[in-house]
């Protein structure tokens, strides 16, 4: 498909990736949220996945219709303060162009995010456009009333990662089943942060450079985490 690009009602427009499964549809759809590293051929992949598996997918380029590295600032600063209104507000704007499409069915929608777009998916998922959500080593707000009305949400974590790894997992858990939220969450034994992406590049070589976080691919964990995700999804979009 050619580029696509979606216009903001701030002024921005947004590049992004939409990858539409085979048919007329109309067919569920998922907004697919890319992490630190942004829009790249691994999001776009994961993108593409979805929509062999028949949903229409739609990756925002979150960094793009302005300074990119003004974007990313901003965005590493309201990471740090966990504030994602501007974010998630930028979520709705593109499920928003996606549902619009007639070959889209605007009541079966899902949102699945990786690392920093995993914090995303889980505050956007309180929007009740969304049946489900996906977070894949996400953060998670303390106060536990922040997902209160969220939609069932699964979750993918790995163990070795010190900083978004069991601790994290632990309160999503705890939050979920407090609030009687439907979810999944596992943490995988063998991995750490970015377990279901694949980093080439520059990124590859970022993403070995040792930290806290045990960065890096795990076939089998990628492919059961998959597995489970869109067993949810299949329940619940």
């Amino acid at each position: 498909m050619p580029p696509t690009t979606v216009p903001l009602t701030n002024g921005r427009v947004l590049d992004a990736e939409l990858v539409l499964p085979e048919g007329a549809g109309p067919h569920p759809g998922v907004v697919v949220l890319h992490e630190l590293f942004g829009l790249n051929d691994d999001i776009r992949g994961i993108a593409a996945r979805f929509a062999r598996e028949g949903y229409a997918a739609i990756a925002p380029d979150l960094f793009s219709g302005g300074a990119r590295v003004a974007c990313l600032s901003r965005v590493v600063r309201d990471l740090v303060r966990g504030r994602f209104d501007e974010q998630v507000a930028t979520v709705l704007e593109v499920r928003g162009f996606l549902t619009a499409r007639d070959d889209v069915d605007a009541a079966r929608v899902a949102v699945a995010g990786f690392c920093m777009g995993g914090s995303f998916a889980l505050i956007a998922g309180l929007d009740d456009g969304f049946q489900a959500s996906a977070v894949n080593y996400g953060d998670v707000p303390k106060r536990r009333e922040r997902l209160d009305g969220s939609c069932p949400v699964v979750g993918s974590y790995g163990a070795r990662d010190r900083v978004m790894g069991p601790a994290v997992a632990e309160r999503l858990e705890a939050h979920l089943s407090a609030l009687g939220i439907e979810h999944d969450v596992k943490v995988y034994d063998d991995v750490g942060h970015s377990f279901f992406n694949r980093h080439d590049g520059w990124q590859g070589w970022l993403a070995k450079f040792p930290t806290p976080m045990r960065v890096g691919y795990g076939e089998a964990e990628a492919q059961d985490g998959w597995a489970r995700m869109l067993a949810f999804f299949a329940d619940h979009v």
